[in-house]
């Protein structure tokens, strides 16, 4: 586990990228700033400013104005502008890894992960917006007398508050769908990584978006983001469950919708007639992957007594093999954690479990030496509901390993839990069945959660304390839309004709009634 020697030039990089881009912050002149540092060695990237309520407010009001001519556009219109920027993402595919990296702290691969999904998140949304967009004809109220049409009208204005965990990622992909559905936007990115965001803003505009359409503002959440939920007409957060409740009050309290995929503690089942060695492999990407800094990250792992040591053995061995180290080198396996309070939250949560009992299989330990944020990938046996390690999101690179005695065992330990994001099953014969009877959003079988993440005609969010409404799919783009009904009732009213007596109308509304629920029986 040797640390990469392209640490200080891949950090330089993305102080370069970082240099010019604090100026799409939209904040007055003269705010104060705050600083963004590489967790790979705590080195400056840039500066941003520090918005105020005010500015807020002034990003969505440019937003709004500059929303009601988009929206008037035509779909293909603003579907080549996503098209574009989908192409020149492409283009900057090196200085967006770069730049990832630099902020986040993440391995290449896992920065490489979050490029793709822009890119297939564009691809996705240009492709299918002008469908799930465009008007469509419902029954109506009575058949040829009454035409009925649902159309999908903007939201407005829509507030995103990102995270740091997917600086691109969960900036792109709540972005794009509300663009093309004709929305403004006013995006929150968390204050440890706001680059990406402004270098994803740039391209957009360099792809044709109108400049006041998307806004960005920085600064602390505790203060943008109430400004922002008091100025918008939707807002999507991610970030954790606590958050998220605060959240959706303050929306609620304005009955403004809401979305937002909030935390997981998401287990893996893997049942008897399972491959140990091929789940013991798809076990350390879904838990290790991004440092375990992922909300559909595998915190828990339940493993049937047939071939619990097995597959132990097999996890411990490629866990041992991960490769930690910071810069651009491919091979590393894993990278930084985001922060120093993300470092001791890990810890704490491995020092509780073995102080209350629990045994280490592995890692456990900060490495100072790489770092001054690295953390060992971790796997921890004999964990117990008093542990804090159980129960609460780790989100970090620790799993906790359960022998069980049949799936009925592993399934009820799986929802034994507040929580429903994502789930992985590994079976030959029998996942499909039993990742059908697990509480959560998203179930992968014989994957950790990149199968149903990628599937990006289908909807993923989670239940329960893992948050509301969904992406992706046609709910992902819809969502940021009201439906609206329009019917254009011709030749007779829906009410007595003139000279027509209430009772007569009743008999012959009954008499209709009663021969359309005989005709629907018989269609």
């Amino acid at each position: 586990m040797a640390k990469h020697q392209g640490t200080g030039a891949l950090v330089d990089r993305g102080r370069l990228l970082a240099a010019d881009l604090s100026q799409l912050v939209a904040a007055a002149a003269g705010r104060p700033t705050q600083a963004s540092h590489a967790p790979f060695d705590g080195r400056l990237v840039g500066e941003v400013p520090v918005c105020t309520t005010d500015d807020v407010d002034a990003a969505v009001d440019c937003a709004r104005t500059a929303q009601h001519h988009w929206s008037a556009l035509p779909v293909s219109q603003r579907r080549a502008v996503i098209r574009r920027f989908r192409e020149l993402l492409l283009n900057r595919e090196q200085d967006v890894l770069d730049l990832v990296q630099a902020e986040s702290g993440k391995s290449r691969l896992s920065a490489f992960e979050e490029f793709a999904d822009g890119v297939l998140t564009a691809n996705y949304y240009e492709r299918n917006a002008e469908r799930y967009l465009r008007p469509r004809r419902r029954q109506g109220a009575a058949p040829v007398l009454t035409r009925t049409t649902e159309y999908r009208i903007p939201k407005g204005v829509v507030g995103v508050i990102s995270p740091w965990n997917y600086p691109l990622t969960l900036a792109v992909s709540d972005a794009i769908p509300a663009l093309l559905a004709g929305n403004g936007i006013v995006l929150k990115p968390d204050s440890q990584t706001p680059f990406t965001a402004l270098l994803m803003l740039r391209l957009l505009r360099e792809a044709g978006l109108p400049e006041d359409l998307f806004r960005i503002v920085t600064g602390p959440g505790t203060d943008i983001g109430p400004a922002l939920i008091a100025r918008v007409d939707f807002l999507m957060f991610t970030g954790s469950s606590r958050t998220g409740k605060t959240v959706a009050r303050q929306c609620g309290e304005r009955l403004i919708g809401f979305s937002a995929e909030l935390g997981g503690k998401n287990p893996m089942l893997v049942l008897a007639d399972a491959d140990a060695g091929k789940a013991a492999a798809g076990a350390v990407h879904a838990c290790f992957s991004n440092s375990g800094q992922l909300c559909v990250s595998i915190e828990r792992i339940y493993v049937h007594a047939d071939i619990y040591d097995r597959f132990v053995a097999a996890l411990i061995a490629k866990v041992k093999d991960i490769r930690l180290g910071s810069g651009a080198d491919w091979d590393i396996g894993m990278g930084s954690l985001i922060s120093a309070a993300q470092v001791e939250r890990v810890d704490q949560h491995v020092q509780d479990a073995l102080a209350k009992g629990a045994r280490l299989l592995a890692g456990g330990r900060r490495r100072p030496d790489l770092g001054p944020l690295f953390y060992e990938p971790t796997v921890l046996a004999g964990v117990t509901d008093g542990m804090l390690v159980a129960r609460e999101e780790t989100f970090g690179p620790v799993v906790a390993v359960y022998r069980v005695a049949d799936d009925d065992d592993a399934v009820a330990q799986a929802n034994d839990s507040d929580f429903g994001l994502n789930a992985s099953v590994w079976s030959a014969r029998h996942g499909e069945a039993v990742g059908r009877r697990l509480l959560t959003g998203t179930v992968n079988v014989n994957e950790g959660y990149a199968a149903t993440w990628a599937s990006h005609d289908a909807p993923i969010g989670g239940m329960r304390d893992s948050g509301a409404g969904r992406r992706h799919g046609r709910e992902g783009i819809l969502k940021y839309t009201e439906p609206q009904t329009i019917a254009v009732q011709r030749l007779l009213r829906v009410a007595p004709a003139p000279g027509m007596s209430n009772q007569a109308y009743a008999r012959l509304m009954r008499a209709a009634i009663t021969l359309m629920g005989r005709l629907s029986r018989n269609s």
